[in-house]
């Protein structure tokens, strides 16, 4: 049986670059991409990063849906109970300023979301560590329409999870986690800085060694290389991928302009009208930063010592000639919009130029009377040679003209009408289309506990560690448990079994395995990944 065609086409594969300051942001719409993600003053997984308040926030909204570029907003850490109104008041401003989606790791703030604005588009973070198809539905049948999915995944784990009814956003550059995606806990641990509260003090990237192991002392056995997949960009298209994402909220713009660049272009290829990345701007890419190269280890299942590098004196003396170079990847406006003109010149009546763009915005401006002309009349070639010279702004004009012979006009003339009706075309795409967003709508809270009864529920890592007689409601043991041993147990106390956190590539055989054990008296299922739950209901377990 053939297995359907999810591919993506080039025309519609987003590159979504990171902005972690205005500066940053610029670079990233002038270096190419289709899109931006940014945080706000708080509740983002950069907190460090410059982040954009109120205001720029405004700004930014503006620059970016004038010139074509989807926002994202990143409301992606954990949210506490207190902070769940000042976290929706950044909702409400998002919805005002007619953002095109909120990524979200906390799934209660996602629900207050639905209920205030249900038509806010959400799109589940990768902290939400979503690895498997199972997990791509659940979040879909939360509301989420796209899913960022885990790093750590393979080319085959990626396309499993393609054609489930949610878009499939991938990172393709930047920086790797040690750990899973959204289940490190080492900052945490180490200095009460957790990862899923947007202040991850990358520990890993410290001098760690092994004992005995191949790795020499001077490495960093935790630090992994960036990600680059810019030589898969066909292929992630072809599996379904529909959103190729950049890291680096915290980097320089020229990182942001250089990604940019390199990862449009290598899209932009694919129609075959243009071509890729050149040499030197793929050798100023990595030059700009890496940790003594990149890896694709992930995506191409060749998970091995070469994944590993730090980023060494080299590497940092490398980015000071790259740094000039890249600059000028974004000192000037791109040309990405489209724009129609039509003008018009008759006798005895004010010479008018009509812009519209793709999405139906239209404005007219008026100019002089035209004069007859004495030697050289004004032609269609000459006028839309003039009117076509946008450069200086983001548009790119193609020109049709309604005359009467004999007819001219000054070039200035010409100048100023383009001039005028691309500043006012600019500010109708600049102001913002909100989305409703109502305060008072809450989301259903949970049936509370009737007897408002304190549960003792006890994990174990290992069944060895059960004594005997154990004052608990439930105990919690590791989903290989032998079944035999469960069924003993499960004669003595209520029995519960851990689903491992990570799934990849096993989630049939997690199934299967909660099946069985199902039939030997184990009733619940503790779900430490959004793709367990499905799972356990699936077994009839209690999740």
């Amino acid at each position: 049986m053939n297995r359907p065609d999810f591919s993506v086409s080039p025309d519609n594969l987003e590159i979504l670059a990171p902005a972690g300051s205005p500066e940053a942001l610029i670079a990233a719409i002038r270096g190419g991409a289709d899109a931006v993600y940014l945080g706000g003053g708080s509740f983002n997984a950069r907190g460090n990063a410059h982040n954009f308040d109120a205001a720029a926030l405004r700004e930014a909204a503006a620059l970016c849906h004038s010139r074509g570029v989807r926002m994202y907003l990143t409301l992606n850490t954990l949210i506490h109970e207190d902070e769940l109104n000042p976290a929706m008041s950044l909702v409400g401003q998002a919805c005002e300023l007619g953002l095109d989606a909120i990524i979200v790791q906390d799934l209660g703030l996602a629900a207050a979301i639905r209920a205030t604005a249900p038509r806010m588009p959400l799109h589940a973070s990768t902290q939400l560590s979503c690895h498997t198809p199972s997990g791509v539905r659940e979040l879909r049948d939360m509301g989420f329409s796209r899913i960022v999915l885990a790093r750590e995944m393979s080319r085959d784990e990626i396309a499993k999870c393609s054609g489930q009814g949610a878009e499939l956003e991938v990172f393709v550059h930047g920086a790797l986690c040690m750990s899973v995606s959204g289940q490190c806990y080492l900052s945490a641990m180490l200095g009460g800085r957790s990862g899923n509260r947007g202040l991850c003090a990358q520990p890993c990237r410290l001098p760690f060694t092994v004992k005995q192991g191949k790795i020499p002392s001077d490495e960093r056995a935790l630090s992994l290389r960036d990600l680059s997949l810019y030589e898969y960009v066909a292929d992630l298209a072809s599996i379904g991928v529909g959103s190729l994402k950049i890291e680096g909220r915290m980097k320089r713009p020229e990182y942001v302009a250089a990604a940019a660049r390199c990862f449009s272009k290598a899209r932009d290829a694919l129609t075959g009208n243009h071509k890729g990345a050149d040499s030197e701007l793929l050798r100023d890419l990595q030059a700009v930063f890496s940790r003594s190269g990149f890896t694709s280890g992930y995506y191409t299942g060749r998970r091995n010592s070469e994944m590993f590098g730090s980023r060494t004196y080299k590497d940092v003396t490398a980015a000071a000639p790259a740094l000039a170079r890249l600059a000028k990847l974004y000192g000037k406006e791109t040309p990405r919009v489209p724009v129609t003109f039509t003008f018009t010149m008759h006798v005895g009546e004010p010479t008018t130029l009509t812009a519209e763009d793709g999405d139906g915005n239209r404005v007219t401006v008026t100019g002089e009377l035209p004069q007859k002309a004495i030697k050289l009349p004004l032609d269609e070639q000459r006028i839309a040679a003039q009117l076509a010279k946008t450069g200086g702004t983001p548009f790119i004009a193609s020109v049709t003209c309604n005359l009467q012979q004999g007819l001219t006009l000054p070039l200035s003339s010409l100048n100023a009408l383009r001039r005028n009706a691309l500043d006012k075309l600019l500010d109708i795409r600049a102001k913002a289309t909100p989305i409703a967003f109502n305060p008072e709508s809450k989301p259903e809270k949970p049936e509370a506990n009737p007897k408002n009864k304190m549960h003792i529920i006890v994990r174990f890592s290992n069944v060895n560690q059960i004594s005997e007689n154990i004052a608990a409601d439930m105990i919690v043991v590791p989903l290989n448990t032998p079944g035999k041993r469960l069924s003993e147990l499960s004669e003595k106390y209520t029995v519960g079994v851990e689903i491992p956190r990570g799934l990849f590539g096993t989630e049939q055989q997690t199934a299967r395995m909660l099946a069985d054990l199902a039939n030997v008296g184990v009733t619940t299922a503790l779900c430490g990944n959004i793709a367990a739950i499905p799972l356990a209901r699936s077994a009839g377990l209690s999740a």
